[in-house]
């Protein structure tokens, strides 16, 4: 008896919301037309010019990208936004030529967008892509993003900054690189430069970039020479003094390369610095000419 007042109840009930949603005008027979459909993925498209207060990140999805005021405090700024053909069908592997392009670009942008070639500050550039899902919706955009280092040492840190970078290079300013300390490491070498305020003591200097050729990374001391060379050409153009035979006399010169993953991305920027292993001073040296940087006898 019992269950069969419970199966009458239950039969009740069941005919009462019936009746209720027929008498709603509700109840058509199909359970799923009332439910609004999900909408499909869409592309998006950042902009130039904006900043973020997250981290630099690769991949970029619609939901981390949360632009804001430059003039906030952030930790990175898109400087450019570039796009791949549109028929292109998979996103650009790392060390792919088309990789390497948006690299090339977003060099020269970056370069105009602060002022002077932005490896002459404390800076580090970046290129960020959409996520699967983007470029599965048609997005085929490419952002350059700069962030701002403690230092452009290896035991470099994000600056967490407030003021946009635009033109940040084209006067004198605390973010340009230039007179250096070094710091010697176990053998006879420079281990880290440290930098200095050209009025006070110091032995190096920042001198310039050195464009190396798309080649392989070096991996033997032979194939470091290319880039010692180079930079003893900026050394002498920055220095006024001839680029012959007797250079690596006057000056030592201290090389650094982007990392192996950077220059795999496309980044053939070395920044070039001359070093005074004998001698320190307490002035730049940028134009002083020979008399200046003079050959040193021993």
């Amino acid at each position: 008896m019992r269950r069969a007042m419970t199966t009458l109840f239950a039969s009740a009930v069941s005919a009462v919301l019936l009746a209720g949603c027929a008498a709603s005008g509700d109840l058509d027979g199909d359970l799923t037309d009332d439910w609004a459909a999900l909408p499909p993925a869409t592309a998006f498209t950042p902009v130039a010019g904006v900043c973020q207060a997250a981290d630099f990140a690769d991949v970029i999805t619609l939901a981390s990208y949360q632009p804001i005021d430059c003039a906030d405090p952030h930790r990175l700024e898109t400087v450019y936004v570039g796009a791949f053909p549109a028929e292109q069908a998979a996103a650009p592997a790392n060390g792919s030529t088309e990789l390497r392009g948006a690299f090339a670009e977003c060099d020269t942008r970056a370069s105009g967008y602060v002022g002077d070639d932005w490896r002459a500050g404390r800076l580090r550039l970046s290129v960020a892509l959409p996520s699967g899902t983007g470029w599965a919706a048609g997005s085929r955009w490419y952002r350059c993003d700069l962030t701002e280092l403690t230092t452009v040492e290896a035991a470099a840190t994000v600056v967490v900054r407030s003021g946009s970078l635009r033109d940040a290079l084209k006067a004198p300013s605390g973010l340009r690189l230039g007179c250096q300390q070094t710091r010697g490491g176990a053998g006879a070498g420079v281990q880290t430069l440290v930098p200095v305020e050209c009025g006070t003591q110091h032995d190096a200097e920042f001198v310039g970039v050195w464009r190396a050729p798309d080649k392989p990374y070096p991996a033997r001391d032979a194939d470091w020479v290319p880039l010692y060379d180079g930079c003893r050409s900026v050394l002498g153009r920055y220095v006024g003094v001839p680029d012959d035979v007797h250079l690596r006399f006057r000056s030592g010169v201290v090389v650094r390369p982007p990392g192996a993953g950077r220059w795999r991305v496309g980044d053939r920027g070395v920044r070039c610095y001359l070093w005074l292993s004998d001698r320190t001073v307490t002035g730049s040296l940028r134009g002083v000419g020979p008399a200046g940087l003079p050959i040193r006898t021993k």
